[in-house]
């Protein structure tokens, strides 16, 4: 169940990431992918029967979700994005924690959602959203087509995004029952690509891979660039397309309370005698 931190292979720069969500709330964040998230959230967590005390808000960038929610539980905690990826929480001390947009950068997202479990008291909820799927497939795209054409090769711009399966997948190697994801996808549009640039600063969500391109990029490029996506991805009105995938997940620590699968060959029916009853 547990990740080896130092197997992890390192893809962010996270005291980039930190500033540059610090610098975008100095100005005029973007706040729309946010705002929508945490709207989300909080309809998810209406629909949940079960009654929580000890809260965790884990990296979710901003004041609105922990405002939001403020008042509703005993105790909420907000963990703030930092350099290490080790979690300052305690064992089975929290009854939920949730994290909006901010585990898409995440370097041992297996290591991560280890320590969440630990954290989770008996019947504890991780409920979070994050980037995945196909989000900026349109930028990716035509930055690669552009660098390829106008300087002979391609560097990383657009972070991986983990898909679907791949969440369900970890979130039960993380040892939590009743896994559960879902995808939201909102497709938004611009006038340009640079429109569309100008909010990914405004997010603090511009590129911080470890192994991004250093020097300032080509005038020449970008342009190029702008007028592939246009090429590509634009509506009959010339605005082009932008896809932000939100990967919703769940789950909840281990519990006898919780529905259990059935364990082999305990069913008392057999599936040959139910056919035989249905065909004659």
């Amino acid at each position: 169940m547990d990740s080896n931190p130092a197997a992890a292979p390192l893809l962010f720069d996270r005291a980039l990431l930190r500033a540059r969500q610090q610098r975008a709330l100095r100005g005029e964040p973007a706040t729309f992918l946010l705002d929508r998230v945490v709207e989300d959230l909080d309809e998810r967590l209406q629909a949940v029967t079960r009654k929580f005390s000890d809260v965790a808000d884990l990296w979710t960038p901003g004041t609105t979700l922990p405002e939001l929610l403020q008042g509703r539980f005993a105790s909420i905690s907000h963990v703030g994005l930092n350099d290490s990826e080790t979690l300052p929480l305690a064992p089975e001390s929290l009854d939920l924690v949730f994290s909006a947009l901010a585990l898409h950068f995440v370097n041992d997202l297996p290591g991560v959602l280890a320590q969440i479990r630990r954290a989770l008291k008996p019947d504890g909820l991780l409920l979070a959203a994050m980037l995945g799927g196909d989000t900026l497939t349109e930028l990716r795209q035509a930055f690669a087509a552009a660098e390829a054409e106008c300087e002979g090769g391609v560097s990383p711009r657009v972070a991986p995004f983990a898909d679907l399966r791949d969440v369900g997948a970890l979130l039960q190697r993380a040892g939590l029952a009743l896994p559960v994801t879902d995808v939201d996808r909102v497709v938004v549009r611009y006038d340009s690509a640079f429109a569309l640039m100008a909010d990914l600063r405004q997010m603090g969500a511009t590129n911080i891979l470890i192994e991004r391109r250093r020097a300032p990029t080509r005038r020449a490029t970008m342009l190029r660039m702008a007028q592939i996506y246009a090429e590509r991805f634009a509506d009959p009105d010339g605005r082009i397309r932008a896809t932000f995938d939100i990967i919703w997940l769940s789950g909840w620590a281990p519990h006898d309370s919780q529905p259990k699968p059935l364990r082999p060959g305990s069913a008392k029916a057999s599936l040959e005698a139910a056919v035989k009853r249905v065909i004659p």
